[in-house]
């Protein structure tokens, strides 16, 4: 028999003790499209502590749209293997391998969660937490709040490393350079993404998957933005193996100071 506040109940309680089991962790994603969905699973499943806060409803970013809405992706030949550890299909078509966009984005969300990272959305990343000139977490609040304009305090969420996987945006490093006046670029300054040049794209995208600022650490479309690379389009081999590079960088990085 369904009862209402039975379900209600049962629906705020997990939500929330979930929520509370996921405020202290190794390391927050923020951004839930290709490269952030990618960086969750390989990192979750090195068994680092990981948690994704996706400001949309839904995660996945621009892939779900494949290119101009033809639900169709473009992944070249390098990151093959990336398609096969989340059990994608694809076509070879001239060299080029092509996915559903709606397959992709579903088996990398059920890749990333079955790893053991936690995906929250409707969840917006405001500001990060600094300490001794170093990102040491995160502050959230509802996305609705945000949208609405209302006065609603956030709250904190700590970390021993932040990725910053928002994309075009770039909401976290905008935050950094704001609050700090320094990342780790020839300018100390967000250079900006250039205008679509998807082979330099693809070829320095991997490349401009670091350390951005102490503790942040930058992938996907936001490396090219943040160094001033090109974009991309709706090729998608980049992004899955810059959040596979951010994982391992991490993931180094993390059992490096443990030791």
């Amino acid at each position: 028999m369904i009862e209402e506040v039975k379900v209600t109940k049962s629906i705020i309680k997990n939500a929330v003790d979930e929520l509370l089991d996921n405020l202290d962790v190794d390391v927050v994603i923020c951004g839930g499209g290709p490269a952030g969905l990618t960086a969750g699973r390989y990192l979750a499943q090195d068994g680092i502590k990981t948690v994704l806060f996706e400001r949309k409803l839904s995660v996945g970013g621009g892939m779900w749209g494949g290119g101009m809405m033809f639900p169709k992706i473009v992944v070249q030949s390098e990151a093959k293997g990336i398609l096969d550890d989340f059990n994608i299909s694809y076509e070879n078509d001239e060299g080029n391998l092509v996915s559903s966009s709606i397959e992709a984005v579903s088996k990398l969300t059920a890749g990333c969660w079955d790893a053991g990272c936690k995906i929250f959305n409707s969840i917006s990343v405001e500001d990060v937490v600094i300490r001794e000139k170093s990102v040491g977490g995160v502050v959230i609040n509802w996305t609705s709040v945000e949208t609405s304009g209302l006065h609603v305090d956030p709250v904190a969420v700590k970390s021993k490393a932040v990725v910053e996987a928002t994309g075009h945006p770039l909401e976290v490093c905008s935050i950094v350079e704001k609050k700090t006046g320094k990342l780790n670029t020839t300018t100390g300054k967000i250079i900006g993404e250039k205008s679509m040049w998807a082979e330099k794209a693809e070829s320095v995208v991997v490349e401009n998957t670091k350390e951005v600022y102490p503790c942040l650490y930058v992938c996907g479309m936001a490396a090219n933005a943040v160094y001033g690379a090109p974009r991309m389009g709706p090729v998608f081999g980049g992004m899955l193996m810059s959040g596979k590079k951010a994982a391992e960088i991490i993931s180094a990085e993390l059992k490096q100071k443990q030791s």
